[in-house]
């Protein structure tokens, strides 16, 4: 019982130590503005605008067309409230920016880079925040000298004109090469997978404020001035892990970060710090339940949220297993050495665990692992430098296991799931740069040399790098400017991927190069016989080319491989109503809309098939709800119109053209029906 006010006057004692000589060294470095973090943060801002000023003018590519291009609900902000769906703050921000700015791409990239440059300062601050937390705090006033990150300190004010702590470049650098580093291109560039910023940007932020919170709460951040209470901090932190499970799934890991992290990096009775995380460890319910809904019966939602942990059937759980151990090592990699970049990799499925690429791969990674665990244990008795590193490969574990774990996913392999683990390896790696070079120039002859060169050995490396990984960035972008050449980079890198192929050829079909289309759907067919979208994509193509017999053919045949498609049943309904095979038509799109009720384009084609047949009243009942789910389209506004003119109800036609050029003044056909409605009417 005497032990215990002693260690706490010790504690005490040791942060009012450390606080001195942080104020000391800041006033230090405070004397250049190299040192300045104010400096810092520009800098991180004006290399990620360099890395990714070239892609303000990015098309839409593969997946954008049907999250955003084509998703009318995107359309009406009202679809948004309320809130549902666990992806609801993504899909909320697309609708803003459809909202602002309609579907000009400008103003996509914009949000994404910026989302992005915010994150790098977020990792900026999470490690600035580190360094300051009671476990650093603490080792730090037990040194007699500057401490470094080398287990033996360098005097590093020997002969200099100021001590400049190495912990000062190092938020630094992390973020920096976070913030340049090419892997990172597919979540920035790639305007769907903002989900995966944005989740990281609530991730960051959430784990921020709560860092922020358990620092005032030992009273060793000095910043309580700027806040109300500590618990505003917490509410923020709780606010944005709310949003980010609410943003993508792979937030699902944030409670289990913020427990390693409480316990690594800060100290208290046990009790309390549990309490202080249970909010945010209960928050990890909100993704199972955003999948299933709270209003289901309970065997209804455990069979969805069976259903929710497989994305795909076509792929074993455990044959998803054994090929991600492969999976996690390409993804190393690529943050090594990010080369041969691609959107749709040909990777290979291994089905058992004692294939040598999977079993090597496993001894890798669990070697990997043994090593973070070994330095969280050795940073006990030494170096402060050992949990850091630590930190950082287990984040990187932690926080990719959602999507490389016994959770199928229809891709094996993608780039832009490393955006939130990259943070940890980053770290590492990082990290590793300073120790390294530190260790190995203090064990050296060159001893009386090391606190002049080691810093700037590692200063100038990673500055290196960064340039370099700058450069890979800006000319990875200018892969994705164009659809076609963006696709022929993937054709090249996945020769025997049917999907690349299909892509191509939707590429050139968008470019009315429709005999290279048919071309490329036709490769993608000799690769993979059985699918549906290639023969999908060929129909639209031939209807492009007035081929109506190809594409009633092509059409026909997706339908035959997946007869629930009900694009396919919508687009041949359009090609016989082209044929003059009305009741054909009709009965194409009543399947559609069988499978899909909520289909406005079906809607709006089965009301033009109904105004061919004079049955007028059927027609304005399509056109109704599919307005209803699709407000702001200018051409269903005029159909309607149309249709309602055909009834002599001029007052509603007029009503309906007014509104459709509201939405579009240049509706060529709108123009020239309002004149005619104009005409009749006087």
């Amino acid at each position: 019982m005497g032990k215990a006010p002693r260690k706490k006057s010790t504690v005490s004692n040791a942060i009012s130590l450390a606080k001195s000589r942080r104020s000391g060294l800041l006033t230090s470095i405070k004397r250049g503005i190299l040192y300045n973090p104010i400096f810092h943060i520009l800098l991180i801002a004006i290399i990620g605008l360099i890395s990714y000023s070239n892609t303000f003018n990015v098309p839409f590519h593969f997946d954008d067309t049907a999250t955003i291009v084509a998703n009318y609900k995107l359309k009406d902000l009202t679809n948004f409230w309320p809130p549902s769906g666990s992806r609801w703050f993504g899909f909320l921000t697309f609708a803003l920016n459809y909202y602002f700015g309609g579907l000009n791409v400008t103003g996509y990239h914009i949000v994404n880079l910026a989302i992005h440059v915010f994150n790098a300062i977020f990792i900026y601050w999470l490690v600035v925040l580190t360094f300051r937390t009671p476990f650093f705090m603490v080792r730090q006033a037990h040194h007699d000298t500057t401490v470094t990150l080398s287990h033996e300190p360098v005097e590093w004010s020997k002969g200099h004109h100021s001590p400049i702590h190495p912990f000062t470049y190092l938020p630094l650098f992390i973020a920096l090469i976070f913030v340049s580093h090419p892997v990172q291109t597919q979540a920035v560039t790639y305007i769907v997978q903002r989900f995966a910023s944005l989740a990281t940007f609530f991730y960051l932020l959430s784990l921020i404020m709560y860092i922020k919170f358990r620092n005032q709460q030992l009273a060793i951040s000095g910043q309580q001035k700027l806040y109300a209470t500590p618990y505003t901090l917490y509410a923020v932190s709780l606010i944005s892990a709310v949003l980010a499970m609410k943003t993508k799934e792979i937030s699902f890991t944030l409670p289990v970060i913020m427990v390693f992290y409480e316990f690594m990096f800060f100290e208290g009775k046990f009790k309390k710090r549990i309490l202080y995380l249970l909010p945010l460890l209960l928050t990890m319910l909100i993704i199972p339940l955003s999948m299933i809904g709270i209003d289901n019966p309970i065997g209804d939602a455990i069979g969805e949220l069976r259903e929710a942990a497989q994305e795909t059937e076509e792929i074993p759980r455990w044959s998803y297993l054994f090929t991600q151990f492969k999976v996690i090592v390409t993804y190393i990699r690529l943050l090594v050495l990010p080369i041969n970049q691609n959107l749709d990799y040909d990777y290979p499925l291994y089905h058992s665990f004692f294939e040598p690429n999977v079993f090597l791969s496993f001894l890798f990674l669990l070697s990997l692992i043994g090593l973070g665990i070994y330095l969280l244990y050795r940073s006990r008795f030494t170096s402060h430098a050992s949990r850091f590193l630590a930190f950082g490969i287990l984040w990187f574990f932690i926080t990719l296991s959602v999507e490389s774990s016994i959770i199928p996913i229809r891709d094996i392999i993608n780039e832009h799931r490393l955006y939130l683990p990259s943070v940890g390896i980053i770290i590492a790696f990082t990290s590793s740069a300073f120790y390294v070079l530190q260790f190995t120039i203090h064990r050296s002859r060159f001893i009386a040399y090391a606190s002049r060169f080691s810093l700037p050995a590692a200063c100038s490396l990673l500055t290196a790098i960064i340039i370099a990984l700058s450069i890979a960035t800006y000319k990875r972008n200018t892969v994705w400017q164009d659809e076609v050449s963006f696709w022929e980079d993937g054709v090249r890198k996945s020769p025997k991927k049917a999907r690349s192929y299909n892509l191509l050829g939707t590429s050139y079909a968008k470019q009315k190069q429709f005999e290279k289309a048919i071309q490329q759907f036709q490769t993608a067919l000799k690769l993979k016989p059985a699918y549906p979208l290639a023969y999908y994509n060929m129909g639209l193509t031939y209807v492009e080319q007035e081929q109506i017999d190809n594409a009633i053919q092509a059409f026909q045949a997706a339908l035959n491989l997946q007869p629930k498609y009900a694009e396919a049943y919508n687009d041949i309904g359009i090609a016989y109503d082209k044929k003059g095979m009305i009741d054909n038509a009709i009965q194409a799109f009543q399947a559609a809309l069988t499978l899909q009720l909520d289909f406005p384009n079906a809607h709006n084609n089965i009301g033009i098939a109904y105004v061919e047949k004079g049955l007028i009243y059927n027609a304005i009942e399509h056109y109704k709800i599919a307005l209803k789910l699709d407000p702001n389209n200018a051409t269903i506004h005029l159909n309607l119109g149309i249709a309602y003119q055909r009834i002599g109800d001029t007052d509603n036609a007029r009503k309906e053209v007014e509104r459709a050029l509201q939405i579009d003044p240049s509706h060529y056909q709108a123009l020239q029906f309002l004149d005619y409605i104009y005409e009749i009417s006087h």
